[in-house]
């Protein structure tokens, strides 16, 4: 087994972790992106593509070749450059077929049926749970993931784990389950997913939020080291624990402050809405959340 090449890219906007996956021993030197960042800045309603261009500045002076752009989840905390990474690279969009449950959820409070296909075509491609695939001559296969969200998925590439929000590094625990869909009891389920990888494997996750004072932004850890450690989900906790902390915490919990945006553009590969007059818009709806 082949460990893959990774390098993370760290936006301390919105504390995302974006990653290039990639392969030494592959002569045509293929790579995926995984959850990127599109800037945004709410007040001004201004997108720039700083975060961006840092990933593909890497890819470039690597000369590697983006075969994949993938995506762990809809995110509601950043919008994905999806899209400008695949206009600038090339590379197939991808994402998990449980995407249809968060737009059959979301469409209907945006009111976005017209420029937000309801089968995922915007999407390259769709993947069905526990679905084999390739980057390089790294094999690869998704894992179905819930809690944070209905449609997570971990990436499991050789011995490396791309988690999304599924959890988090062991001195943060793990991702929020307040969401529409969103599920403690599923979060507890994924977990003991994970768990059930060797401990070796390499965990990558997607966002950071250290204890105040305690370090900076890291992004790896072990599957062994959240069995042992993780704050929330140690193997010393049980399910029942685990679900009444979760909700407890969750309970009353501040929107993330880009939520409406990111998911409305996430839902279409980081594209706003159709234009009218030459101008995009974000659709805002009030007293819904």
């Amino acid at each position: 087994m082949a460990a893959p090449n990774v390098r993370g890219f760290f936006d301390p906007v919105t504390a995302t972790w974006t990653y290039v996956v990639w392969s030494d021993t592959d002569t045509q030197k293929r790579c995926a992106v995984i959850d990127s960042v599109l800037d945004y800045d709410m007040p001004s309603s201004r997108t720039t593509t700083t975060s961006a261009d840092a990933v593909i500045t890497f890819v470039r002076q690597k000369q590697l070749q983006v075969e994949w752009i993938l995506e762990t989840h809809i995110h509601a905390d950043h919008i994905t450059a999806a899209s400008y990474i695949k206009e600038k690279l090339g590379g197939k969009i991808a994402i998990s077929k449980h995407i249809l449950d968060i737009i059959s959820t979301w469409v209907p409070i945006f009111q976005t049926a017209d420029d937000t296909p309801a089968d995922g075509s915007d999407f390259d491609h769709l993947f069905d749970n526990d679905e084999e695939f390739t980057i390089a001559d790294l094999k690869a296969r998704i894992i179905h993931t819930p809690g944070h969200t209905p449609a997570d998925t971990t990436y499991i590439i050789e011995d490396t784990a791309f988690v999304g929000d599924t959890i988090f590094l062991p001195d943060v625990g793990s991702g929020r389950c307040d969401f529409p869909g969103g599920s403690a009891e599923d979060s507890y389920d994924s977990s003991r997913k994970l768990f059930a990888l060797p401990d070796h494997y390499r965990i990558y996750v997607g966002h950071d939020y250290p204890p105040e004072g305690t370090r900076g932004p890291e992004c790896m850890t072990t599957v062994g080291e959240q069995k042992s450690k993780n704050t929330r989900l140690h193997t010393g906790i049980d399910k029942n624990s685990f679900v009444a902390q979760r909700k407890a915490d969750d309970t009353d919990k501040d929107v993330p402050a880009l939520l409406l945006p990111s998911i409305q553009a996430n839902m279409r590969t980081g594209r706003f809405g159709a234009a009218v007059n030459g101008i995009q818009y974000v659709k805002l709806p009030v007293n819904k959340l």
